[in-house]
């Protein structure tokens, strides 16, 4: 069984919180073609939010975040409806080695993005041509952009979708995005609890 701490195991995909080191700015001006690509969604509709997605490529700003996502084999997320019209549950389901963890969480959905509960990060979504993709950037709550991920329904992406998210992240002045080995997504789904107040974490090996 692997043992993390909650804050470990948070570093391990994408909502580390602390500040982080800025990524160095960009000397020039991104060209329209960039304003246009890396532009969020109008409304972000749980009805193309809800169900299983699969990550397929990311990349992190800060180098000792990226070394922790680079430890772990894979990840996917579930969403399910909520009663309400703005919320919704979310699963996380993390594969590290021959362990795999599971996070539960309520998200508030409002514009092109999402938040979740219990920390301080902003997920939006942004333009993608793949229709069975979600592109989603994470922001601190000073707004500082902290990841860039790359989800789809299946376990694989076209290359020329892969070609549309590199020159997305480049855009946003981030590093290259790393691709995930789709024979390492292990980990068994499990019943979404019932949506309620905080987290909850937990281990299985």
């Amino acid at each position: 069984m692997l043992s993390l701490s909650f804050r470990a195991f948070m570093d391990g995909w994408w909502l580390r919180l602390p500040a982080t080191k800025a990524h160095p700015p960009s000397s020039h001006q991104a060209p329209l073609a960039c304003e246009d690509s890396v532009r969020p969604l109008e409304k972000l509709h749980r009805s193309h939010l809800e169900g299983r997605w699969v990550l397929i490529a990311g990349t992190v700003s800060d180098p000792a975040d990226l070394e922790n996502f680079k430890r772990r084999d894979s990840a996917r997320s579930n969403f399910v409806n909520a009663s309400e019209a703005s919320e919704m549950s979310f699963t996380g389901i993390f594969g590290f080695g021959d362990s795999c963890q599971y996070l539960h969480s309520n998200i508030t959905l409002e514009g092109p993005s999402f938040t979740l509960h219990y920390s301080n990060i902003t997920a939006t979504a942004l333009h993608t041509s793949c229709t069975d993709c979600a592109v989603i950037r994470f922001d601190s709550k000073s707004n500082e952009l902290k990841n860039v991920y790359l989800f789809s329904r299946g376990k694989e992406v076209e290359p020329k979708e892969m070609e549309e998210i590199r020159a997305q992240v480049e855009c946003l002045n981030m590093p290259p995005p790393l691709l995930m080995d789709p024979t390492k997504d292990v980990c068994q789904e499990q019943i979404v609890p019932k949506p309620a107040a905080g987290t909850e974490e937990k281990t299985v090996a």
